[in-house]
């Protein structure tokens, strides 16, 4: 650019996907401004169900014992869910959402907090960075690209007045009507449910107390009711004093303004409480994807690319993993060590994932419940309606092992490029191209995990020759390599589950290469272009 630079990368917002990406990118030494248009994170206790994918995110950022110190529930009580029938505290229910069953494939363990309180965490991160900087009480108006950079238009919204920064990279983590995308002339694929929706948040000591007696430990509920076809009524515990939300669809017909919500909340739970309302807000049911993930030298992530209902705990999960997609790779391309195809393949991976969210999971939980709605009742078939009911209880368990987000078909993993990446896989220890690699013990203690480096790494069972040939070749391209060298595999070592001596990791801790052998054909160079898209 003609002008110097204010930053390297610059970010519309400052929520949790963006805080997320400048830690992201400010540890790996990437000068960053975010740009936030509020002063503190907004009260209102959604996207509170963290993955443990999510918490390895939160280790590599430097703030996993942070955020745990954070949450509003205390360690001693659960963090699981639950499905139940007519109401909350009806007779038909079963556990939802058991993300303890895949925990061995994952080095941290799930949490539960609400978003503010996450957001608190990543900005305090955020800002003790050196390279990261936070401008709040600003919005981006528009952004222009140049041949080396962008120009970002920031207003500021206490006096109107406009300031123009420049950097080489812009991102969009704006929310769904983002200013960046809509500059970039990112269009979008919308499907509507054509459904109002509502959020509560609420203080009631009654149903605290109903909830600690009949479901104690558990800190999320949907209701399933004939009436909503196949749309949910969600609680949520926000703390253990009585504080709750709570989302569903708005009966059609009704005035939103002037609606009954408390008897609306006593219908779902099954009986008269207390009720407090504490904040009420309005959104439309829709699922909505960004045509394209990024436009020259612009990007979007998070809600600003992806959008949907609150089912299942999807949405701040995907949007982390976004970020740290995205920000590696631009680390990489502006310490010049990534390749040309590196950028495009953050839409390439992240984008069909989230469609297969959207179209394998959200929409077709929706669709299995409604059709499961129109066709049992305890009222006029029990035997039939029980046994259909405990079949759904076992395929809720199944559904949490069901998802493994994977890139498989991705230019810059091994194997077929085929573009077939998407939400669903079976969790397993073997290492595959283009899946998250799970953490085994090493022979010598520790796990692979915790080697990890934060550039690529490389683990070498038995393999010393290979290791020492990509180590060469990764000096030599500039690219940051770890070498994780532990014995062959031996009987008894968790490492033989790997099923391949020499795993390639990239810093998303994603497998981009696995095997036994190199060749002429491909060798340590030819595995290690491929995997930062040269």
């Amino acid at each position: 650019m003609k002008n110097k630079q204010d930053a390297d990368v610059i970010i519309s917002g400052g929520g949790p996907v963006g805080m997320g990406l400048a830690i992201e990118l400010g540890q790996r030494g990437i000068t960053v401004l975010v740009i936030e248009k509020h002063p503190t994170p907004q009260r209102v206790p959604k996207g509170q169900n963290l993955t443990q994918r999510t918490m390895e995110h939160f280790r590599a950022w430097g703030a996993e014992s942070e955020l745990r110190a954070a949450r509003t529930v205390p360690a001693n009580f659960g963090i699981g869910g639950l499905t139940s029938y007519g109401t909350l505290l009806g007779d038909y229910h079963y556990d939802w959402m058991k993300r303890e069953l895949v925990h061995s494939y994952y080095s941290a363990d799930n949490e539960r907090l609400p978003q503010y309180a996450t957001e608190d965490v990543l900005r305090a991160r955020a800002t003790s960075l050196d390279s990261v900087t936070l401008l709040s009480g600003k919005e981006v108006r528009d952004v222009r690209e140049e041949d080396e950079g962008v120009n970002v238009t920031v207003r500021d919204r206490a006096s109107g007045t406009d300031s123009v920064f420049r950097a080489a990279y812009a991102v969009g983590a704006d929310g769904s009507r983002s200013a960046v995308r809509e500059a970039a002339g990112l269009t979008q694929t919308v499907f509507d449910h054509d459904r109002l929706m509502v959020l509560l948040v609420f203080q009631s000591n009654t149903l605290h107390r109903a909830l600690l007696d009949k479901h104690p430990g558990k800190s999320f509920f949907n209701v399933l009711h004939p009436d909503l076809q196949g749309y949910w009524m969600f609680f949520g515990r926000v703390d253990l004093e009585g504080e709750f939300f709570f989302h569903a669809p708005v009966p059609a017909g009704a005035d939103p303004e002037a609606f009954d919500f408390q008897e609306y909340i006593e219908r779902a739970v099954g009986q008269s409480i207390d009720m407090d309302i504490r904040h009420r807000g309005f959104w439309d049911c829709r699922v909505a994807i960004a045509d394209s993930y990024g436009s020259g030298r612009t990007f979007i992530a998070g809600d600003a690319a992806h959008n949907h209902p609150p089912y299942g705990g999807y949405g701040i999960n995907t949007g982390f993993e976004d970020a740290r997609n995205l920000g590696w790779k631009l680390s990489a391309r502006l310490k010049g060590w990534g390749g040309p195809e590196l950028l495009t393949s953050y839409d390439a991976e992240r984008r069909p994932v989230f469609w297969s969210t959207a179209k394998d999971f959200i929409e077709k939980s929706i669709e299995t419940d409604r059709d499961f709605l129109a066709t049992y009742d305890p009222a006029t078939n029990r035997a039939e309606f029980e046994a259909v009911w405990s079949a759904r209880a076992h395929g809720a368990v199944n559904e949490v092992g069901d998802f493994q987000p994977n890139y498989r078909g991705s230019r810059v993993v091994a194997g077929l490029r085929d573009g077939t990446a998407n939400a669903k896989g079976a969790h397993s220890f073997t290492a595959r191209a283009g899946y998250h690699l799970a953490p085994r013990a090493l022979p010598e203690g520790g796990t692979t995990h915790d080697r990890l480096g934060t550039g690529f790494s490389l683990i070498a069972l038995g393999q010393s020759n290979a290791a020492a040939r990509f180590a060469n070749e990764a000096a030599r391209l500039n690219i940051p390599l770890t070498v994780i060298e532990s014995a062959a595999p031996g009987t008894g070592d968790e490492t033989a589950d790997y099923a391949a001596t020499l795993i390639l990791v990239r810093p998303d801790q994603f497998v981009a290469w696995a095997g036994d052998t190199l060749s002429d054909d491909f060798d340590a160079t030819g595995i290690l272009k491929l995997a930062v898209g040269a």
